[in-house]
Protein backbone atom coordinates (compact mmCIF):
# COMPACT_ATOMS: atom_id res chain seq x y z
CA UNK A 1 0.00 0.00 0.00
CA UNK A 2 1.16 3.79 -0.34
CA UNK A 3 -0.08 6.78 0.57
CA UNK A 4 -0.04 10.47 -0.10
CA UNK A 5 2.85 12.18 1.67
CA UNK A 6 4.96 8.36 2.26
CA UNK A 7 8.82 8.93 2.35
CA UNK A 8 11.29 7.22 0.10
CA UNK A 9 11.97 3.93 1.71
CA UNK A 10 9.17 3.95 3.77
CA UNK A 11 7.29 0.94 4.17
CA UNK A 12 3.50 0.40 6.03
CA UNK A 13 3.28 -2.14 8.55
CA UNK A 14 -0.11 -1.69 9.35
CA UNK A 15 -3.46 0.32 9.30
CA UNK A 16 -6.41 0.57 11.25
CA UNK A 17 -9.74 2.07 11.43
CA UNK A 18 -11.41 3.36 15.10
CA UNK A 19 -13.86 0.80 15.95
CA UNK A 20 -17.25 0.69 14.15
CA UNK A 21 -18.99 2.03 17.04
CA UNK A 22 -17.62 5.31 16.26
CA UNK A 23 -20.31 5.24 13.53
CA UNK A 24 -22.77 4.86 16.02
CA UNK A 25 -24.43 8.15 15.92
CA UNK A 26 -25.06 7.56 12.32
CA UNK A 27 -27.26 4.38 12.65
CA UNK A 28 -29.43 5.59 15.97
CA UNK A 29 -30.04 8.64 13.48
CA UNK A 30 -31.40 6.67 11.07
CA UNK A 31 -33.28 4.49 14.09
CA UNK A 32 -35.28 7.63 15.07
CA UNK A 33 -35.28 9.07 12.16
CA UNK A 34 -37.17 6.03 10.59
CA UNK A 35 -39.36 5.86 14.04
CA UNK A 36 -40.53 9.11 13.86
CA UNK A 37 -41.45 9.17 10.57
CA UNK A 38 -44.06 6.31 11.44
CA UNK A 39 -45.83 8.53 13.94
CA UNK A 40 -47.50 10.28 11.40
CA UNK A 41 -49.12 7.18 9.93
CA UNK A 42 -50.49 5.95 12.96
CA UNK A 43 -52.22 9.41 13.84
CA UNK A 44 -53.81 9.89 9.72
CA UNK A 45 -53.97 5.78 9.22
CA UNK A 46 -56.47 6.54 6.19
CA UNK A 47 -54.14 9.32 4.46
CA UNK A 48 -51.89 7.33 1.61
CA UNK A 49 -49.76 10.38 1.52
CA UNK A 50 -48.40 9.56 4.84
CA UNK A 51 -46.13 7.05 3.37
CA UNK A 52 -44.31 9.82 1.45
CA UNK A 53 -43.76 11.57 4.90
CA UNK A 54 -42.39 8.21 6.33
CA UNK A 55 -40.35 7.65 3.28
CA UNK A 56 -38.80 11.59 3.21
CA UNK A 57 -37.66 10.51 7.08
CA UNK A 58 -36.14 7.28 6.02
CA UNK A 59 -34.06 8.90 3.38
CA UNK A 60 -32.64 11.84 5.94
CA UNK A 61 -31.97 8.65 8.44
CA UNK A 62 -29.83 7.12 5.51
CA UNK A 63 -28.02 9.94 3.96
CA UNK A 64 -27.40 10.39 8.14
CA UNK A 65 -26.53 7.05 8.27
CA UNK A 66 -24.15 7.45 5.16
CA UNK A 67 -22.14 10.64 6.14
CA UNK A 68 -21.58 8.73 9.48
CA UNK A 69 -19.91 5.41 7.73
CA UNK A 70 -17.99 8.39 5.62
CA UNK A 71 -16.13 9.49 8.66
CA UNK A 72 -15.40 6.41 9.96
CA UNK A 73 -14.11 4.99 6.75
CA UNK A 74 -11.89 8.07 5.88
CA UNK A 75 -10.72 8.35 9.37
CA UNK A 76 -7.56 6.03 10.00
CA UNK A 77 -4.04 5.19 11.39
CA UNK A 78 -1.08 4.02 9.08
CA UNK A 79 2.19 2.39 10.83
CA UNK A 80 5.01 2.87 9.23
CA UNK A 81 8.69 1.52 9.39
CA UNK A 82 9.44 5.68 10.36
CA UNK A 83 6.33 6.84 11.80
CA UNK A 84 2.58 7.14 12.70
CA UNK A 85 0.24 8.57 10.94
CA UNK A 86 -3.74 9.84 12.26
CA UNK A 87 -5.86 10.67 9.09
CA UNK A 88 -8.96 12.44 10.91
CA UNK A 89 -12.14 13.07 8.44
CA UNK A 90 -13.81 15.61 10.35
CA UNK A 91 -16.93 16.55 7.98
CA UNK A 92 -16.95 16.08 4.14
CA UNK A 93 -14.32 18.87 3.72
CA UNK A 94 -12.18 18.90 6.56
CA UNK A 95 -9.46 16.54 7.15
CA UNK A 96 -6.67 16.55 9.64
CA UNK A 97 -3.28 14.48 9.64
CA UNK A 98 -1.06 14.47 12.25
CA UNK A 99 2.46 12.24 12.17
CA UNK A 100 4.15 10.72 15.05
CA UNK A 101 8.02 9.45 14.25
CA UNK A 102 9.06 6.59 16.17
CA UNK A 103 11.88 7.94 17.35
CA UNK A 104 9.75 10.54 19.41
CA UNK A 105 7.74 7.28 21.23
CA UNK A 106 9.02 7.23 24.76
CA UNK A 107 5.85 4.60 26.18
CA UNK A 108 2.90 2.86 25.34
CA UNK A 109 0.14 1.15 27.05
CA UNK A 110 -3.12 0.00 26.06
CA UNK A 111 -6.61 -0.96 28.44
CA UNK A 112 -10.14 -1.93 27.57
CA UNK A 113 -12.57 -0.24 30.12
CA UNK A 114 -15.99 -1.63 31.24
CA UNK A 115 -18.00 -4.72 29.86
CA UNK A 116 -19.15 -3.70 26.77
CA UNK A 117 -16.01 -2.66 25.54
CA UNK A 118 -14.53 -5.82 26.57
CA UNK A 119 -16.86 -7.78 24.82
CA UNK A 120 -16.72 -5.68 21.72
CA UNK A 121 -13.02 -5.71 21.52
CA UNK A 122 -11.89 -2.46 21.61
CA UNK A 123 -9.81 0.14 23.90
CA UNK A 124 -7.56 2.78 24.09
CA UNK A 125 -3.72 2.84 23.21
CA UNK A 126 -1.80 5.88 25.18
CA UNK A 127 1.42 6.68 23.52
CA UNK A 128 3.59 9.09 25.51
CA UNK A 129 6.49 11.19 24.05
CA UNK A 130 8.23 14.37 25.19
CA UNK A 131 5.80 16.59 23.65
CA UNK A 132 2.57 14.94 25.58
CA UNK A 133 0.83 12.30 24.79
CA UNK A 134 -1.72 11.11 21.77
CA UNK A 135 -4.67 8.72 22.47
CA UNK A 136 -5.89 6.39 20.14
CA UNK A 137 -9.80 6.15 21.75
CA UNK A 138 -11.99 3.24 20.82
CA UNK A 139 -9.12 1.50 18.49
CA UNK A 140 -10.74 -1.90 17.37
CA UNK A 141 -8.87 -4.94 18.71
CA UNK A 142 -6.44 -2.95 20.85
CA UNK A 143 -4.23 -5.84 22.19
CA UNK A 144 -3.55 -6.65 18.15
CA UNK A 145 -2.68 -2.88 17.77
CA UNK A 146 -0.62 -1.78 20.31
CA UNK A 147 1.46 -5.41 19.98
CA UNK A 148 2.03 -4.42 16.32
CA UNK A 149 3.00 -0.81 17.45
CA UNK A 150 5.45 -2.57 20.04
CA UNK A 151 6.99 -4.26 17.75
CA UNK A 152 7.64 -1.98 15.18
CA UNK A 153 8.60 1.03 17.80
CA UNK A 154 11.06 -1.95 19.23
CA UNK A 155 12.33 -3.02 15.54
CA UNK A 156 13.58 1.12 15.00
CA UNK A 157 14.71 1.37 18.79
Amino acid sequence: MEFEGQREGEEVIYVFHRHIFTAIKGFLWFLILTGLGVIPHFIWPDKPEMFWIWLGFFAVGIIGMAYSLMIWHFSFYIVTSQRLRQVRQKGLFNRSVVDLELSAIMNMSFGVHGLFATLCNYGSILIQTEAGDLVLSMVSHPETVYNELENTWHDKR
